[in-house]
C-alpha cells in the first residue's frame, strides 16, 4: 500500500527529467493511473512503453487554454477522477541577462517563459479545478531555488518563478477549503531542461553545459547535484491527504541547501 493508493494525478511537462520521474514514482506509491501531457509524439510513445495503459498522453501546449483542457478531459475520460495536478512544464533561459538581449529578442523571450512558467500553471489549474473541488485534491507546481533568490538564471527566468510562487499563494487562498495548492522548488538537478525558442536556445539542455554538474555540486552545502528522483518524494507527500492534510501555499525547498551559501 503507498501513500497514493486509489489516485489519479495528471502531470504537465511528464515526458522528461522531473515530471516523469513524479509519473513514475506516483505509480509506484499505488496511483491508479495518470494523465501526462507532453510536447512530441517521441515522448507520448516512450511513456506508453514504459508505463503502458498506466497512463493517457495528451500531445499539446501548456500555453493553450484547449490543450490543457483536453488533457484533464482525457484524463477524466480514461480513470474517471482527478485526484491531483502537478504542473511541472518548464523553459529557462540559460543565464541570458537583460543587456545582452535586444528590444524585439526581450519582447518574444518575456511572452514564450512567462508563457510557459507561469500562463501554463495558470491554465492548468483553470482546466482541472471543477475535478479537483469534486475530489477534495490538490495542486502542486515546480518552482525553483530562483523562486526565492536571485543567480540560477536571467531576469526573465528567476521573474517568472517568483510569480509562481505568488500564484501558488493566492490559489491556495481562492481554492480554500477545497483544494490545497502547494509546490516544490527544485535546485541544480540533471534534467534536459530546454531553453527559450525566441533566443534560439530550443533545443539546448541545462544538462548539457560544460562542467555543469560539478559547478553546481561545488555550489552547494550537501555537496552533489541532484537527480529527478531525489525530488519526486517531496510531490508524493504533498499529494496525500494523509500527510499533507493540513498544509497549504506551502512550497518544499529542495536545492541541497542553496540559502546557507556560502559555505566556509
Amino acid at each position: 500500500m503507498g501513500w497514493l493508493n486509489g489516485y489519479v494525478a495528471l502531470v504537465t511537462g511528464g515526458g522528461s527529467g522531473i515530471g516523469r520521474a513524479v509519473v513514475k514514482r506516483f505509480l509506484a506509491e499505488g496511483c491508479s493511473g495518470i494523465g501526462v501531457m507532453v510536447r512530441s509524439h517521441e515522448q507520448a510513445d516512450s511513456l506508453v512503453a514504459e508505463f503502458g495503459d498506466q497512463v493517457v498522453v495528451s500531445i499539446g501546449d501548456v500555453r493553450s487554454g484547449w490543450d490543457n483542457q483536453a488533457a484533464v478531459d482525457t484524463t477524466l475520460d480514461r480513470f474517471g477522477k482527478l485526484d491531483t495536478l502537478v504542473g511541472n512544464a518548464g523553459v529557462w533561459d540559460f543565464f541570458t541577462r537583460l543587456e545582452k538581449m535586444s528590444l524585439e529578442e526581450l519582447d518574444h523571450s518575456f511572452d514564450e517563459i512567462f508563457g510557459v512558467n507561469v500562463k501554463g500553471y495558470v491554465l492548468a489549474a483553470r482546466a482541472a479545478a471543477a475535478a479537483l473541488r469534486e475530489s477534495k485534491g490538490s495542486m502542486i507546481f515546480t518552482l525553483s531555488n530562483s523562486a526565492f533568490y536571485a543567480g540560477g538564471g536571467g531576469p526573465l527566468y528567476v521573474a517568472s518563478k517568483h510569480a509562481g510562487l505568488g500564484l501558488i499563494k493566492q490559489l491556495a487562498y481562492e481554492f480554500a477549503p477545497d483544494v490545497r495548492v502547494n509546490g516544490v522548488a527544485p535546485g541544480g538537478t540533471v534534467t534536459p531542461l530546454r531553453g527559450p525558442e525566441s533566443l534560439g536556445k530550443g533545443e539546448r539542455r541545462l544538462s548539457e553545459i560544460p562542467n555543469f554538474q560539478e559547478n553546481v555540486a561545488n555550489s552547494m552545502p550537501l555537496r552533489m547535484i541532484a537527480q529527478p528522483e531525489d525530488h519526486a518524494g517531496h510531490y508524493v507527500l504533498l499529494a496525500s491527504r494523509d500527510n499533507s492534510r493540513a498544509t497549504t501555499a506551502t512550497v518544499i525547498q529542495s536545492d541541497g541547501g542553496w540559502e546557507i551559501r556560502p559555505m566556509r
